[in-house]
């Protein structure tokens, strides 16, 4: 496992805490480092936090992202701007914790993504089955492709997993809850704020007006659910 902080402080504390699960730690000072780090042996998981000299967090996930490396990645961030959320989703990290953050809830996401990265059809409905249509939305979770009226998608693995599970059950509603265990199964710890910026990152994707969806509607006290929008048009 590889821990990316330039905090020496901070660092130490998050290498005993993974050592003490019996986790081998290489601690990184810089974003270089990390991608050295990475490239001479992947991790199961990269602890990555976003300020950092040489390359910030956000470049090194854009380009383990860009080199195809599918590790499971948690950044660790002060910013807690709504942007800076959907950028770091964007890009390609599977969950994200705020400074200050707990250590033991550090370590229960952790596991969680461990977890989730090991499990046998953890990405199920994402890894196979048929295309899965709603409208002319596509998912196609044996390819991990997505088209809207034709058009190729790009997707992280988060949306994809988010999408997938929207696309098996059109017009089902799912509470954030549930979507949460699409993307890291069941865990106390996680926030329903990620999939809150996951949903805003699919609507700038698969909507024409993300601000005014037709697609990917949101169930007020409830959830979100996938449509077709010619559906409604059909109705009306």
């Amino acid at each position: 496992m590889v821990v990316a902080e330039d905090d020496e402080k901070q660092a130490e504390l998050v290498r005993r805490y993974l050592e003490r699960e019996g986790h081998a730690v290489r601690i990184v000072g810089d974003g270089l480092a990390a991608l050295d780090a990475v490239r001479h042996k992947e991790p199961d998981l990269l602890v990555l936090d976003v300020m950092m000299p040489r390359a910030d967090g956000l470049d090194v996930v854009r380009v383990l992202r860009a080199e195809r490396r599918e590790l499971p990645v948690l950044m660790l961030t002060a910013r807690t701007t709504e942007d800076d959320l959907l950028l770091g989703l964007d890009l390609g990290a599977d969950d994200y914790m705020t400074k200050p953050y707990s250590p033991r809830e550090l370590m229960a996401r952790v596991r969680t993504l461990l977890r989730r990265a090991r499990r046998p059809g953890a990405a199920a409905p994402a890894d196979d089955g048929p295309v899965l249509r709603v409208g002319g939305l596509a998912v196609d979770p044996e390819r991990h492709e997505v088209t809207v009226e034709g058009v190729p998608v790009e997707c992280t693995r988060g949306e994809f997993r988010i999408l997938a599970a929207l696309a098996a059950g059109p017009d089902r509603v799912f509470s954030r809850p549930r979507l949460l265990e699409e993307l890291h199964g069941f865990d106390r710890y996680s926030s329903d704020r990620t999939v809150d910026v996951h949903i805003m990152n699919l609507r700038k994707k698969i909507e024409p007006a993300p601000r005014k969806p037709v697609r990917l509607l949101t169930v007020f006290g409830v959830g979100y659910k996938l449509t077709d929008p010619a559906k409604g048009e059909r109705r009306a």
